[in-house]
């Protein structure tokens, strides 16, 4: 029988907090709660929490702030988290994704799509777990290489041309999946199964704009550019090396 997960719950605003806690434990999980960010830096370090969700905006402590310490932490760094903002600015929501938060949902959310991405992140977390076994027991690959672009999916970077990639969760994932099928067409509707799963609430644009700020960070780092390529009507691949031969 699986385990019932704990999420802790950290807002300062009770209203909201009660509604998150009555959505997930009538899907079945069971929650923590902390009103500010001392107290949840207190529970995420003697509480056995499986994921929390964080919002950005605390009166003792930018949310940002508790992610950093809690990523930092080798006690709390493999907690997922779930950022909620009401801040719509991409500076604060990149900044969270690279310094090691998962996912994330602006405020006023609805309960089922919060639910939804937290369920893909546990999965991700579950897949992430087994992938670190395999990887112990010498059956995953430490590196996946095309073009000169080189992965390693165990310690979670990327790079091209030896110049190391700075990417958000969903960007590496991308590049990875991409580099593992090159020369294979994904629709977006794929490409948002295999990043997210198949409930996940996301549109079919957002895809897009993974897809150009993934593009502009290749482009940066020199050497082939265009390898994502935009197939109009079907979606995305990234060239073969046999392709970018016959290009040159």
């Amino acid at each position: 029988m699986e385990e019932t997960k704990t999420i802790l719950i950290v807002d300062d605003e009770e209203p909201i907090r009660q509604l998150i806690k009555y959505n997930l434990e009538r899907d079945g999980f069971k929650t923590l709660q902390a009103c500010n960010a001392m107290k949840a830096l207190e529970k995420a370090r003697s509480e056995k929490v499986d994921l929390i969700i964080l919002d950005l905006m605390l009166p003792d402590m930018s949310g940002l702030d508790v992610c950093r310490i809690l990523k930092n932490d080798a006690k709390t760094a493999n907690i997922p988290i779930v950022m909620v903002t009401a801040k719509t600015e991409d500076a604060d929501i990149v900044y969270g994704l690279e310094i090691g938060a998962e996912d994330y949902v602006t405020k006023p959310f609805s309960p089922r799509v919060l639910i939804a991405r937290i369920k893909s992140v546990l999965r991700r977390a579950i897949q992430n777990a087994e992938d670190c076994e395999k990887a112990r027991n010498g059956l995953l690959r430490e590196e996946i290489s095309v073009h000169d672009i080189k992965i390693m999916p165990i310690i979670h970077k990327a790079y091209k041309n030896d110049r190391q990639l700075v990417l958000t969760a969903s960007e590496f994932g991308l590049l990875q999946f991409m580099v593992e099928h090159p020369g294979q067409v994904f629709s977006r509707q794929k490409i948002i199964s295999v990043l997210k799963g198949d409930d996940y609430p996301v549109t079919e644009r957002a895809i897009d704009v993974l897809v150009l700020s993934l593009r502009r960070k290749l482009d940066e780092a020199e050497g082939i550019p265009d390898l994502i390529e935009t197939l109009r009507g079907i979606g995305y691949r990234l060239k073969d090396e046999e392709t970018s031969l016959d290009n040159d």
